[in-house]
């Protein structure tokens, strides 16, 4: 299959462009003035706050992007975003700076700091650096902790039961509750609202273009973007591609059938693997099936606690860990054979570790992961869709597994609760442009799709 089939995007060329193409622009206005664009404002102003301090972030020039909350209402209320510009390492940058669209949708870009640097994204051009809307660093921050304490109990209950639903909903609605009554209009908070910021942002900092790079949801941000504002994008990189035309629950399943038989076929390549840990995937697809009717009951003690973590692994739970686990490829095969063998401490340690530590709880921002799931994904979707990819993926899976798409558990009776209008049909268009793009995609990656979790689990 091409890569434009693929992805729904039709890719001309690479991020490279030749130098002689670059047109000498004034530099980001961050750090030296305010400017005021068409209604957006860019202020110069202290970094974007952050859990912990993020060295990298030390010489960065920072500020605040201030734009309409709901651009159909342009005298209502505003929306501040946090921006920090990490500086070139080269002496002599180039003038065409990188902007990076991070994932969730939720995830704060601003923290991506430490790896832009580390990753040397930064060689010879700033990297821009800007929280989408609701996320941590924005205010309002539409994060909840009603979410964040729901998934640390919920590794204690049966994934998938009718249960463990009402009280995923109740958490949901409590989250939407209190983001309401402190006046966030819920329903402009999605795609269509952050990828006008970002082009507010570019004119606001004064640049005549840019380069775009998204990875995991920050792909699905980054077509839409060059979609309906392509004017000033040089180049753009999209990784862990997510076309927003394919957005939703049947797109987790097929993702996570590619990225567990990539890790299987790694395995069996590997003779040492193949030989200790034979059948990998058939001894996966068995454990799912018997967990399911009888889930396995563990308690785990994890760093920095002394009190005991309660830990129901059933199919569910387990498909759940294993997309996340796939991110550190290298441990799966050893947790998958002791899980096999009725050892479950190692999975139920890193199961209870990405959801249960308090530190990551308010992180997230929910707000805006619900306002782009429920406006812009479920309306697009059936039920009968989402359930005919869970069976064309994963036949031999208990129908209550299927029930509900890696990830994204109960989002239907969630969007229900979250009440907002849908997005245009046209926000399901496919992105068509002749913008040079380079789209990449890892071989045992199982979530192009998203996930709220902040955290994968160690190896």
């Amino acid at each position: 299959m091409s890569a434009s089939a693929a992805t729904g995007i039709l890719v001309s060329g690479l991020l490279a462009v030749p130098a002689a193409a670059q047109e000498e622009t004034p530099g980001p206005a961050i750090g030296t003035v305010a400017r005021t664009v068409d209604g957006a404002r860019c202020e110069p102003g202290p970094c974007p706050k952050t859990p912990e301090p993020i060295p990298e972030l030390e010489g960065a020039r920072c500020g605040t992007l201030t734009v309409p909350e709901n651009r159909a209402k342009p005298r209502g209320r505003t929306v501040k975003l946090g921006v920090a510009i990490v500086p070139a390492a080269a002496a002599h940058p180039k003038p065409d700076p990188i902007v990076w669209l991070a994932g969730g949708p939720g995830d704060n870009a601003v923290w991506a700091a430490k790896r832009v640097a580390e990753g040397g994204l930064n060689g010879d051009r700033d990297v821009i650096l800007m929280g989408q809307r609701g996320t941590y660093s924005a205010d309002p921050a539409l994060t909840c902790r009603d979410i964040d304490e729901f998934d640390a109990r919920a590794v204690g209950l049966v994934w998938d039961a009718p249960s463990t639903g009402r009280e995923h909903v109740e958490a949901t609605k409590a989250c939407h509750g209190k983001l309401a009554a402190g006046g966030a209009d819920l329903s402009a908070y999605n795609s269509l609202q952050s990828a006008a910021d970002y082009a507010d942002l570019r004119t606001a900092l004064g640049l005549g273009e840019w380069n775009v790079f998204g990875i995991s949801y920050g792909s699905d941000l980054a077509l839409t973007y060059m979609r309906l504002h392509p004017e000033g994008i040089r180049s753009v990189g999209v990784d862990g591609i997510l076309p927003p035309s394919r957005a939703g629950a049947a797109a987790t399943w097929s993702s996570a059938r590619q990225g567990f038989d990539g890790l299987f076929k790694a395995c069996a390549e590997q003779p040492a693997c193949n030989r200790r840990y034979p059948n990998l995937s058939a001894t996966f697809d068995r454990l799912v099936r018997e967990l399911e009717p009888k889930p396995v009951t563990t308690a785990v003690t994890l760093p920095d606690s002394d009190e005991p973590v309660k830990v129901v692994m059933d199919g569910g739970a387990l498909v759940n860990w294993m997309t996340s686990a796939t991110h550190v490829a290298p441990g799966v095969p050893r947790s998958l054979d002791e899980l096999a063998h009725g050892n479950p401490q190692r999975i139920a340690e890193q199961w209870a570790g990405a959801k249960t530590d308090p530190h990551n709880f308010g992180r997230i921002s929910h707000g805006l992961a619900y306002g782009v799931f429920c406006s812009e994904w479920m309306p697009y979707e059936t039920e009968a869709q989402a359930l005919r990819a869970a069976q064309q993926a994963f036949p031999t899976f208990p129908a209550s597994v299927l029930a509900q798409a890696p990830q994204l558990p109960f989002l239907r009776p969630d969007c229900e609760a979250w009440n907002v209008p849908a997005a245009p049909r046209s926000i399901r268009d496919t992105t068509r442009s002749d913008i040079p793009t380079l789209v990449l995609s890892g071989a045992s990656t199982p979530r192009p799709a998203p996930t709220t979790d902040p955290t994968s689990p160690a190896p």
